[in-house]
């Protein structure tokens, strides 16, 4: 997996090279100029899109994979704390208690929510798997395959709204990425190879043609600030919790995950332990 802050450079290299075919005018150069900074801008795009869908999927993937866990700790937390409290009657007992109770009580009218996913132990299908001898049903993985991102990168690059000149255009583009978007997160290959055949078969568009100045300078600055902004969403994207876990196997995230669950078990099966010595004594 390749963050967005690591195909940057790459990308930045191409929008400062100049040409080498002789001495062009002025204005043709500074069109060059903008061409290979709204390329490297549509690059930078896709990375950064990609990586939040690799987030996004990572993060389904850690709560159906180890939410239910997670849920079995706090409740067996809030249990602890009752036997202590119930044995010892202190104030700060039973304040830790009630406050550890709270945070797994379900809000009024949560259960509706759930549609019937939650059993009359409180435990969802997957926790009471895992504390019986049934099969934990593994979780729906919505990874991009290879095609499929190979698909996205050559939709985004051709039919990015920053390519239209004109405002008709720049909307059908627009709607058109969107749908793009939703495809690529979905992990859907067939629907993005519609789309690119969709796409094909659609209006050419006008060739670009060169600028003015002033309006080549105002792009130009456009572009700088869509930069930055960009790098704000792939630092927030790299910062957060799931893309921190991300960094830790990028090439593996599944093995995290693994780890993760392994040690989560070890932490249940001592709280257990700790539970049934209280209720015990």
């Amino acid at each position: 997996m390749t963050t967005p802050e690591a195909e940057q450079g790459g990308v930045a290299d191409e929008a400062q090279a100049t040409p080498e075919d002789g001495a062009p005018r002025p204005e043709e150069r500074l069109e060059r100029a903008v061409r290979a900074a709204e390329q490297a801008l549509i690059e930078y795009e896709i990375a950064v899109e990609t990586f939040r869908v690799e987030i996004e999927n990572f993060s389904r993937l850690h709560h159906q994979r180890l939410g239910p866990m997670y849920a079995r700790l706090e409740e067996l937390d809030a249990q602890i704390a009752e036997a202590k409290a119930a044995r010892t009657g202190d104030a700060e007992d039973l304040r830790r208690a009630q406050e550890l109770r709270a945070r797994v009580l379900p809000m009024p009218s949560v259960e509706e929510l759930f549609h019937g996913w939650m059993d009359g132990d409180g435990l969802f299908p997957e926790a009471a798997a895992m504390l019986t001898d049934r099969p934990v049903r593994p979780p729906q993985r919505v990874r991009p395959s290879d095609e499929a991102r190979r698909l996205y990168r050559e939709l985004a690059r051709k039919a990015h709204p920053d390519l239209a000149q004109e405002d008709g255009e720049r909307k059908r583009r627009e709607e058109f990425i969107t749908r793009v978007n939703t495809a690529y997160g979905r992990g859907d290959e067939a629907l993005l190879r519609e789309l690119a055949e969709e796409w094909a078969a659609g209006p050419v568009p006008e060739e670009r043609q060169p600028s003015p100045s002033e309006e080549l300078y105002a792009r130009l600055d456009w572009l700088a600030r869509r930069k930055e902004l960009l790098s704000v969403v792939a630092r927030d994207l790299e910062e957060s919790a799931i893309g921190s876990m991300l960094r830790l196997a990028p090439d593996d995230p599944d093995s995290l995950l693994d780890e993760i669950a392994e040690q989560l078990l070890k932490e249940v099966a001592g709280r257990e332990a700790e539970l049934a010595a209280l209720v015990g004594q």
